[in-house]
């Protein structure tokens, strides 16, 4: 099993489980964790090969060693959740993070309370196509962390961005070289899923909540917020891609706010 940490509320029954993006860790949540904690019950999922996952990748080889997808992701999430019982969550998540929440939205709807995304990736534009595709080329030739800090600078190229790249290039000096790979390799499953995603108006509650310089997704994600009957879309001013990290207190409140708003379903 996967790594994760839980916080429990000695009042409340509502559980918030918080799903970091690729390169990243649950570290990332570190803004967020004394907000939600007051109020919720909190779940902190460490994947695959990131954060104290790393060490159970090496303990558990048998059940790492082979290529990743987005359904075997998902169902480490869900192993964890089901080991502690967890009938119903609020999901949040950043980034890549965002795709996982929707991929468990899709096979394990029951589950889902609600879903906050966090520069949520929903269509690769052209420039982030031809990126992925030049990291697949390249991506077994470059040392990783050099692919990586390129990639966190075109995702996040602004000087206001600089403490969202500084963190997410110090957690990825954490994953090893073939981890990266592994995961890089994702990106082929990508577009064929968001895809799916988008012609498919899901009955969940959805907040997505964008930096207004998140140049490379917030377009889609203003197309997508329209469409869908159940979906919210708030855009935060002078802010990149990673929202929790760049504007805090905004994201808290407004997370907060909109898990409050949700109706409480007994089980």
């Amino acid at each position: 099993m996967i790594s994760y940490q839980k916080h429990t509320h000695s009042n409340s029954s509502t559980w918030v489980t918080f799903i970091h993006g690729a390169g990243g860790s649950s570290s990332i949540w570190f803004k967020q964790i004394r907000d939600f904690k007051k109020k919720f019950n909190v779940l902190l999922i460490d994947l695959r090969g990131h954060g104290n996952s790393k060490n159970h990748s090496i303990q558990f080889k048998d059940s790492f060693k082979n290529d990743y997808t987005f359904d075997f992701i998902t169902e480490d999430i869900i192993e964890v959740i089901d080991f502690e019982k967890i009938e119903k969550s609020h999901f949040i998540g950043i980034s890549l993070g965002t795709i996982l929440i929707r991929n468990i939205a899709e096979k394990y709807p029951e589950r889902v309370e609600s879903m906050i995304m966090g520069g949520a990736i929903l269509k690769m534009n052209v420039r982030s196509r031809f990126l992925m595709r030049m990291g697949n080329i390249f991506k077994s030739v470059i040392p990783y962390l050099l692919l990586y800090r390129f990639f966190a600078f075109i995702i996040m190229p602004r000087k206001n961005h600089k403490q969202s790249r500084s963190l997410f290039v110090r957690e990825a000096k954490k994953l090893y070289q073939k981890e990266f790979i592994k995961w890089f390799k994702l990106t082929s499953e990508i577009n064929p899923l968001l895809k799916l995603f988008r012609q498919k108006d899901i009955n969940i509650p959805s907040l997505y909540i964008m930096g207004e310089q998140d140049h490379l997704f917030l377009p889609s994600v203003k197309k997508i917020a329209e469409k869908h009957k159940k979906a919210r879309l708030y855009i935060v001013e002078k802010c990149g891609h990673v929202v929790n990290v760049e504007s805090p207190i905004l994201f808290n409140q407004e997370s907060i706010k909109f898990i409050q708003s949700q109706p409480i379903i007994s089980t």
